[in-house]
């Protein structure tokens, strides 16, 4: 009996054993999630930390938001954009056509397509239908960006509100068709299938800007290529 006493004291029971070892798990998982909020506070304080240095020209501090944004990325891995949120954004087709850069000339994107702006006096003379000396050179360059698509190109004339009365132009209908099928046939000798293009006058019934200011009617007095079909 004495030696059976004797051994139960010596020897811990296995459900000693278990308590012994609960803490060590505890302390791992207290230990993982300060490591996982000092990461994330690096992180928030990153883009702050960055600024201080461009303006301090302290070269450490930049090496810290970058340490920083790099380790919540880390943290993030594996649960893709929507751990942080961001989703992949389609620029749609206006980057295209972003080195135009001609004065004059206005690039927007809408549901119908890409749309071609051009100031009417970078083509035509006031109150006439005939391209002027340039305006070739200029289309020449809408041509290259116009061959890399592949459906319809609508050729559209606008006016201002003041009235014409000539002989060759009753009224602005008749002048902003002129001018949408001069540019329509230049388009056309350039190499622009026939079948791909249309010609639309629509006078001063689509305007941008008002027309009570000379700022306004200059505005509203363009041609637009409208161009219907995505990139190949």
């Amino acid at each position: 009996m004495r030696d059976r006493n004797v051994r139960e004291v010596l020897t811990p029971s296995s459900a000693g054993e278990g308590d012994g070892e609960a803490w060590l798990v505890s302390y791992l998982d207290v230990l993982t999630l300060l490591i996982t909020l000092f990461v994330l506070l690096l992180a928030m304080a990153g883009n702050g930390l960055s600024v201080s240095g461009s303006q301090h020209g302290g070269e450490s501090t930049r090496q810290v938001s970058s340490v920083a944004q790099s380790s919540a990325i880390a943290a993030a891995g594996g649960l893709g954009p929507m751990a942080t949120g961001i989703q992949p954004r389609h620029d749609g087709l206006k980057p295209r056509f972003q080195g135009l850069e001609i004065e004059g000339v206005s690039v927007d994107e809408g549901a119908q397509g890409i749309t071609l702006r051009i100031d009417d006096n970078l083509l035509f003379a006031s109150g006439q239908a005939d391209l002027i000396s340039g305006a070739d050179r200029l289309l020449s360059r809408l041509v290259v960006l116009i061959e890399e698509f592949d459906g319809d190109v609508s050729v559209e004339g606008h006016t201002d509100s003041i009235p014409i009365a000539t002989v060759r132009f009753p009224s602005n209908w008749e002048l902003s068709t002129a001018r949408a099928i001069s540019v329509l046939r230049y388009l056309a000798n350039a190499g622009v299938e026939e079948a791909r293009l249309r010609a639309i006058g629509y006078a001063d019934t689509r305007p941008l800007e008002s027309n009570a200011t000379a700022e306004g009617r200059a505005a509203n007095r363009r041609v637009e290529l409208l161009l219907h079909q995505q990139p190949r």
